[in-house]
């Protein structure tokens, strides 16, 4: 009898914890202001365009002023921006301010493609046959703060998500010595990076 009130007590907190968290995060009103639009307000508000679209049902990129729109909630914290900038930065450093929204929207694509891992944390820190997959997390460089070009590269790769060429990959040719890499269809070049999928 004892195990079983146990039991009930451990399973009831893990429910309330787990099993039954209906709620939403909280989404946000905004009232249009004349010469917004959808691509305007994703990068204010840190979420997508097509996200704004879709929690509004708009079937056009028509916007009215003075019309309210359900902003979502970003699914992405502070911190993992924070992280993606920092590899934005280390990865980009030298590259066009293209190439490092670039970047960042490769580390999306990969959050969103069930073939790697689903967290951006695990995206950046993920290791296959030993090897990281980005050389910033081998080397260190990860750790150094991101400038303000790779801060904004990232919100901007946030709001247009979705929206690119579905790249997972990227390398530079001159350095790369992966067969491998030089076997994916190619999607875009940008300063001296290759994308691909």
């Amino acid at each position: 009898m004892k195990n079983l009130k146990k039991l009930l007590i451990v399973s009831t907190i893990a429910l309330s914890l787990f099993g039954f968290n209906t709620q939403s995060k909280a989404a946000t009103n905004h009232v249009v202001q004349s010469g917004e639009t959808y691509w305007i307000l994703a990068n204010k508000f840190g979420v997508s365009a097509n996200s704004i679209k879709s929690a509004n049902d708009a079937t056009n990129n028509m916007l009215l002023p003075g019309q309210t729109l359900t902003i979502p909630s970003s699914t992405i914290s502070a911190a993992e921006k924070d992280l993606m900038a920092r590899l934005v930065a280390a990865e980009a450093k030298g590259e066009p301010y293209a190439g490092k929204v670039a970047v960042a929207t490769v580390i999306l694509n990969r959050l969103d493609n069930k073939d790697f891992p689903d967290s951006i944390k695990d995206v950046i820190y993920q290791k296959d046959n030993g090897y990281y997959a980005f050389t910033p997390v081998q080397n260190g460089t990860i750790n150094d703060s991101a400038d303000a070009d790779s801060k904004k590269a990232v919100t901007e790769a946030i709001a247009s998500r979705g929206l690119g060429q579905g790249s997972l990959y990227f390398y530079n040719p001159k350095t790369s010595t992966s067969d491998w890499i030089f076997s994916r269809k190619v999607t875009i070049k940008i300063g001296n990076h290759t994308f691909a999928k």
